[in-house]
């Protein structure tokens, strides 16, 4: 089988507030729009945000790793999204995990690269 594209698809209730939080929050780059079904494009992964979704709270697998988490779960929550696991310390390394989710209940990671 020839594979000519990799898509995460995560659902929305309100497909425009979702749209909206990934590119302000990750400056995804928006790739297609429709009133079904948009893409966005970010650092090279393509995300499908798919219309008609419930709002629950679902664990999408999703994870982006950022130089720093203790800032980057600051920079999810003033974008709308909430944190359901804070950045902990970690003995003398900076925090390198935050569980998040965002306004339609998707919840993702962010992720700092740890050791060399």
């Amino acid at each position: 089988m020839k594979v000519e594209r990799v898509k995460y698809v995560i659902w929305a209730a309100d497909w425009k507030r979702a749209l909206r939080f990934y590119r302000e929050l990750f400056g995804a780059e928006v790739v297609k729009e429709s009133e079904v079904m948009s893409e966005v494009s970010v650092c090279g992964a393509t995300i499908g945000i798919h219309g008609g979704g419930e709002g629950k709270r679902t664990w999408t697998g999703l994870s982006f790793q950022v130089p720093d988490v203790i800032v980057g779960a600051k920079e999810v929550v003033a974008a709308g999204g909430q944190l359901t696991r804070e950045p902990q310390p970690e003995g003398n390394e900076p925090p390198h995990l935050a569980m998040c989710v965002d306004p339609e209940g998707n919840e993702f990671m962010l992720t700092r690269k740890r050791g060399g």
